[in-house]
């Protein structure tokens, strides 16, 4: 299934004009802490009535509960289905006995589901099936391949890799052939299973999570260039890396980095950061939220929000003004990449709501 370069070369993306903003639905699925349906039904009632029109989501992020919430709230929103969601493939819900209150997976008493890994053209099927119940929309806009990986997988990608390209990604193509979905991606924490992939299949769309951020930014090197050889658009989620790009390390909620508790270097890292924002008076968020923009490939970047409040304040973030001093002392100091696009001004081209 090697793509050649002709093929790669004359592969036209299907990916939907999206906006630079958008919602990014895993904290309404109880990501570290239950959240009510009231307060996530308001979340997402915010970010549309704030011009929010781009929402992703996932099977996984509380094993089916995000979708479903997403799915009751948009029947009254969003009728006419205007708004574009990318949902995910790769996981299949398995009932387990029980009310699955406790903590699973990072997810607070998330729905009584396992999330089971299946990667085969009957799991991914199955997977679009159930998420365009959940959802209640009649099409899907982005489908995306959750999760494929080292980092996820360990010793076992080769196996799920092998799955996928045999199976799960010709069940994509084939939706998105039938016009069932829009276009067809990947969603991954780490850019160097889409190089692989890209080697084997063509894509529309990558939605890169954590990888490029203020945090680290090798993505540059090799994975943002192929993207743009082959046109392939570029979606940043976990654009605070888990938290600590936005709370900071003064605060007294804790410091997640990755899903996980930060380590100290990833601390001190933080900490230099921070130091330069306060020097120029930018939010640390705020620089966070908008940095990734800046790259031509990237087309949006989309954080969590779990409530109306936090809607507020990242509309807020976007439009922060950011002296370009900061992103200069940021590079002189060592902590972006020598390469990296930086916003010359709030709309960063245009690109920041």
């Amino acid at each position: 299934m090697d793509a050649s370069s002709d093929s790669v070369s004359s592969f036209i993306t299907r990916c939907p004009a999206l906006p630079p903003l958008g919602f990014g639905a895993a904290a309404i699925g109880n990501l570290y802490q239950p959240v009510d349906d009231t307060v996530a039904h308001a979340a997402v009632t915010a970010a549309v009535a704030a011009g929010i029109r781009y929402i992703d989501t996932a099977p996984h992020y509380g094993f089916g509960l995000s979708e479903s919430r997403l799915g009751a709230v948009l029947a009254d929103l969003d009728p006419a289905e205007d708004l574009l969601l990318s949902t995910k493939v790769g996981r299949v819900l398995v009932p387990i006995s029980g009310d699955g209150q406790g903590g699973r997976h990072g997810f607070a008493a998330a729905a009584p589901y396992e999330p089971v890994f299946d990667y085969s053209y009957d799991g991914v099927m199955r997977s679009y099936t159930e998420s365009r119940r959940r959802l209640g929309r009649d099409r899907i806009d982005l489908l995306l391949a959750h999760d494929l990986g080292t980092a996820t997988h360990g010793d076992a990608h080769g196996h799920h890799f092998r799955q996928f390209l045999d199976g799960g990604y010709r069940a994509m193509r084939d939706l998105r052939d039938e016009g069932a979905v829009g276009a067809i991606g990947l969603g991954v924490n780490e850019w160097q299973v889409c190089l692989e992939a890209l080697g084997h299949a063509e894509f529309d769309v990558v939605l890169l999570a954590g990888r490029y951020t203020l945090l680290e930014q090798t993505a540059l090197d090799t994975f943002f260039p192929a993207c743009e050889a082959r046109g392939i658009k570029v979606i940043i989620g976990g654009p605070y890396n888990s938290g600590i790009l936005v709370n900071g390390t003064r605060g007294a909620t804790p410091l997640h980095y990755n899903y996980e508790p930060a380590p100290p270097a990833i601390v001190d890292h933080v900490r230099r950061l921070e130091a330069l924002c306060d020097r120029f008076g930018v939010p640390l968020a705020a620089a966070a939220l908008q940095f990734p923009l800046a790259h031509p490939a990237v087309v949006s970047v989309i954080p969590g929000m779990a409530d109306g409040g936090q809607v507020a304040q990242t509309q807020a973030l976007m439009n922060v003004a950011i002296p370009p001093g900061l992103w200069q002392a940021l590079r002189a100091d060592g902590l972006l990449h020598p390469a990296a696009p930086t916003p010359s001004s709030p709309s960063s081209a245009g690109k920041v709501a």
